[in-house]
């Protein structure tokens, strides 16, 4: 399920992820989404993001989060962004450099509380992005 490079999210975006047929993605926004942890609500934050690759150290640094409203987020780090969209019980991960998507695939994930967890199985990475306050200065 994967296309092109990888990941950084965005996450690490993929061409054959976008090929992916809508029957095995089910429908953004299930009652599934919700056995996973509830989002916090839609708006713009400040928040970190840890990546960790293997047995190694997570390593984390600042990035902004958008939230939507209908299972979907953007967390941008410099010119790299992560768009993100809940599909059933999976996480659909596309990764973007600027506009070229340079990776994709579908995770596991949860909230929990601010914290949204997902994995890359494949290639053994995690993610965990931590919320932090609300912005109101910013759409």
């Amino acid at each position: 399920m994967r296309a092109g490079l990888p990941l950084a999210m965005a996450i690490l975006a993929l061409g054959a992820a976008s090929a992916l047929a809508a029957s095995e993605l089910g429908s953004p926004g299930t009652a599934g989404a919700l056995l996973k942890g509830l989002p916090p609500p839609p708006g713009h934050y400040d928040a970190v993001m840890c990546v960790t690759v293997g047995d190694a150290a997570a390593s984390c640094g600042p990035v902004t989060a958008d939230i939507g409203a209908a299972g979907q987020a953007l967390v941008r780090v410099s010119d790299i962004a992560y768009r993100l969209q809940v599909h059933a019980d999976q996480l659909g991960v596309t990764l973007f450099h600027g506009a070229m998507q340079i990776d994709g695939f579908f995770a596991p994930y949860q909230w929990s509380g601010t914290s949204l967890q997902f994995s890359d199985p494949e290639k053994g990475t995690r993610y965990e992005v931590k919320l932090g306050t609300r912005r109101f200065d910013t759409p």
